[in-house]
């Protein structure tokens, strides 16, 4: 394949489906905020971002599995990292 393959149509529809499905960010729990699209999206932190459960780093061949796509935060995928699985950050007892 040529080029980012996060460019295609294939990671699009694949984005594009996670996206419909609503759901809170798989990272912290949280509502994601879907009306956020276009250029703010790239600067808010709280739009959505298709994320992996197993990081593409590690396993370039899962980039388009369904079954490996997450709906994130956009905040919440850079804070994640190519960590693998599912440990939260902590989170404080209260509002400080």
């Amino acid at each position: 394949m040529a080029g980012n393959p996060r460019n295609g149509s294939r990671y699009r529809r694949l984005q594009a489906q996670q996206r419909a499905l609503g759901l809170p960010c798989w990272w912290c729990g949280h509502e994601i905020d879907y009306t956020i699209t276009g250029l703010e999206a790239q600067r808010s932190s709280w739009a959505f971002t298709l994320d992996h459960y197993t990081p593409v780093s590690k396993r370039p061949d899962l980039l388009l599995d369904p079954a490996n796509a997450r709906s994130a935060h956009r905040r919440c995928n850079s804070a994640k990292g190519d960590r693998t699985g599912r440990t939260a950050p902590q989170q404080a007892s209260r509002r400080w």
